[in-house]
């Protein structure tokens, strides 16, 4: 029987055009990360230790941080995006 493929992020990052991972490689990423955040939230007695657990912690924990660098580039954008339009006050 094959063994599961763990997505993450491949090396070197950026496609060889430098536009972006290559949307398989995007998909495979989601896809695990969804798996584990429904298997966080339909699981009662959950083992983080053995089993599943550690690679569902693992990839939960992987999505939180791809979150957090999300809304801080988000936020920079819409610094950046502030600061150069027009001030509108009275």
């Amino acid at each position: 029987m094959a063994t599961k493929t763990i997505a993450r992020p491949r090396s070197p990052g950026p496609s060889p055009d430098g536009t972006a991972t290559d949307p398989a490689d995007l998909l495979e990423n989601t896809l695990a990360q969804l798996e584990s955040l429904l298997w966080v939230c339909h699981g009662e007695d959950i083992d983080w230790c053995s089993g599943e657990g550690p690679r569902q912690l693992d990839n939960l924990l992987w999505l939180a941080a791809e979150l957090a660098r999300k809304a801080g580039e988000l936020f920079q954008l819409s610094e950046k995006a502030r600061r150069k339009a027009p001030e509108t006050g009275p």
